[in-house]
């Protein structure tokens, strides 16, 4: 007897719809799985022949045979257990065939029978609902999160047993209840801890307000990391269609299980991260760290202590938004809009520029430079020096609180929404060319000073479009719509030192 029924596969970050087929036939007794799966796939034989009997099931001594179609998209992991399982027991008469139409099932099985927690589980939520499925057969553990997507009943079973239970008509089992344990959620560090740093405070401000891309340089503990660490604390909440593509790519990687992440993503990895690690790869193909930032900060801390390779495979995700993987004939798309903030020493001691305590010698200092290239620095709209704050500055008052600033980055959030609504960028720095050039409104003397700017050399083509994306959110800020030659100088001078000398002399 031949029995079907749905699951998916996750293709990087996508869900692809699999029939899984069990045809239970006379011959010697056999169990083969065909369909192009990876060794997880293949081990699920023994898992599924002891489940099946220790859920109290009989396991034929039939010839059997399992396939996943279609048979040229490469399957991987053990979630392909539970639908196989079902459609073995379907197949030998045990739970009735046609309660398994329209329903999808995805899960992997202990060698009890109990249904155990499988990552990319929201995932294969939203892709049953586009595939019709009414119902879909998840862990319990994962039922929460399944249940964020819409217009698609969850059952939640614990074992291969309640599953068959529920195809032969008793009553589905009831969601598990919110989870409540546990120490609640910690708020991000505020800005209020942090005392002096005039200009980077206002540049991290810009930052959240507009999205844009931050590098800080400065000497060992002047507070690099400080402010970085507390830039979630400005950023404005997700919006509900953003939050469910940041659970789900949390739960692809297996990162989360549970509710809605509404928090956006603050990824800090270490230095010896590999460029796949960071923009994503491997075999099978998974999310980098850029991936894992999406919507949120991708913060590098020490950047100049990271491998050449890997700083310059985030060219394309900075620019384009997201990254192309291709592995064995495969193309996998990976959404990376994320802001960079990164923070570095002036040289390898540290200390350049402090008084007499600098010990690099001139080959140190090019050997500390080339490790940044010009590409990547280019797509970086903010550069700031971070100093060390005056003793005066430590013991006084604190200039600001998250709280206020966060007010401010909304206000200026929500007036670029407004705008940008046509374009379907959410910032001002996510702004294409075409985009700015149309959205953007700058008087003639602002437009004069980037012209200047521009000719002088200290701007490329990119850093201009830039830098004019930087200038419509200090406008934002200050709750204007059209630019003038103040945002313009203001931009310029946080973008880089040289063209604020250059400018500030003209």
């Amino acid at each position: 007897m031949l029995a079907r029924v749905i699951t998916f596969a996750i293709d990087g970050v996508t869900p692809r719809q699999v029939w899984v087929e069990v045809d239970i036939r006379s011959g010697l007794p056999s169990f083969t799985i065909v369909g192009l799966g990876d060794t997880a796939v293949r081990e699920s034989r023994d898992r599924i022949h002891a489940a099946v009997l220790n859920s109290g099931f009989k396991f034929l001594d039939r010839r059997i045979t399992a396939n996943l179609a279609p048979a040229s998209l490469r399957k991987a992991g053990p979630g392909f257990d539970a639908a196989i399982a079902l459609a073995l027991l379907a197949a030998s008469e045990q739970v009735p065939a046609a309660a398994l139409r329209g329903i999808a099932v995805f899960g992997e099985l202990s060698l009890g029978g109990e249904l155990r927690d499988s990552p990319g589980v929201l995932a294969v939520a939203e892709g049953a609902r586009r595939a019709g499925c009414t119902q879909l057969f998840v862990p319990r553990q994962r039922a929460r999160e399944a249940a964020l997507v819409g217009g698609l009943e969850i059952v939640p079973v614990r074992s291969l047993t309640e599953a068959a239970g529920v195809l032969r008509g008793q009553p589905v089992p009831a969601m598990p209840d919110q989870r409540t344990g546990g120490s609640p959620p910690t708020a991000p560090p505020d800005l209020s801890d942090v005392r002096g740093h005039e200009i980077p405070l206002l540049a991290l401000e810009i930052a959240a307000a507009g999205g844009h891309n931050l590098l800080m340089e400065g000497a060992p503990g002047t507070g690099k990391t400080m402010l970085a660490r507390r830039l979630p604390s400005i950023l404005p909440t997700l919006s509900r269609a953003d939050a469910i593509e940041v659970t789900r790519l949390h739960s692809v990687a297996g990162l989360h299980a549970g509710g809605l992440i509404t928090a956006r993503p603050f990824r800090a990895p270490h230095h010896t991260i590999s460029p796949s690690g960071l923009a994503g790869g491997g075999s099978p193909p998974r999310p980098g760290e850029a991936t894992l930032a999406h919507h949120g900060v991708l913060f590098l801390d020490e950047l100049s202590e990271f491998q050449r390779p890997a700083l310059d495979s985030l060219r394309q995700p900075l620019e384009d938004g997201s990254v192309v993987i291709v592995r064995g004939q495969r193309s996998l798309l990976f959404p990376t809009r994320f802001m960079l903030v990164a923070a570095t020493n002036p040289c390898p001691c540290g200390y350049a520029g402090v008084g007499d305590r600098c010990s690099c010698g001139e080959l140190d200092l090019r050997r500390h430079r080339r490790r940044l290239s010009g590409p990547l620095l280019d797509r970086i709209d903010l550069l700031v020096d971070v100093r060390r704050p005056q003793d005066s500055e430590l013991r006084a008052p604190a200039r600001t609180s998250s709280e206020q600033v966060l007010t401010r980055v909304s206000e200026a959030r929500q007036r670029q929404r407004r705008r940008l609504r046509a374009s379907g960028a959410r910032c001002n720095g996510e702004m294409d060319a075409r985009t700015a050039q149309r959205s953007v409104r700058c008087d003639e003397d602002g437009l004069a000073q980037l012209g200047r700017a521009y000719e002088t050399g200290a701007l490329s083509a990119r850093g201009r479009h830039r830098v004019v994306r930087v200038a419509q959110t200090i406008a934002d800020l200050d709750g204007r719509e059209r630019v003038r030659r103040s945002d313009v100088l203001l931009a310029l001078s946080l973008r880089q030192r040289s063209a604020s000398e250059l400018l500030m002399s003209a």
